[in-house]
């Protein structure tokens, strides 16, 4: 098994930057994919960004495009989420997530194709 450990969440306002940590430990030698979801209050849990571990290749929701980085560290233990241009509407819980599974084209931000999850960690953003 895996788990997930995250770090980094806090307040910030409009227009500031955060920076989230996630930490694997365990059956790590087996992720293939791991990357960051959140959830708002009322809405649904969505994917904003996932990392192919094998290959670096990252992908990103349309809405963080260009403001959010994601990154694998300390050979693929550790993934970080670079936020700037934080904006109201990124205020939720963001939560880390990580499968050993392949993950087909088009379906790399839907959580229903990550088995390991994070307790999550809130990042709240004032205007």
């Amino acid at each position: 098994q895996v788990q997930l450990v995250e770090s980094g969440g806090g307040s910030v306002q409009a227009g500031g930057s955060l920076r989230l940590s996630c930490a694997a430990s365990g059956s790590t030698s087996n992720i293939k994919y791991m990357g960051w979801f959140r959830q708002a209050p009322g809405k649904e849990r969505e994917g904003v960004a996932i990392i192919y571990i094998d290959s670096y290749s990252t992908y990103y929701a349309d809405s963080v495009k260009g403001r959010f980085t994601i990154a694998q560290e300390n050979a693929m233990k550790t993934v970080s989420l670079e936020m700037n241009s934080l904006q109201p509407e990124d205020t939720a819980m963001y939560y880390c997530a990580a499968t050993r599974s392949w993950v087909t084209a088009g379906r790399k931000l839907y959580s229903g194709e990550y088995d390991s999850w994070g307790q999550g960690t809130l990042v709240t953003v004032s205007s």
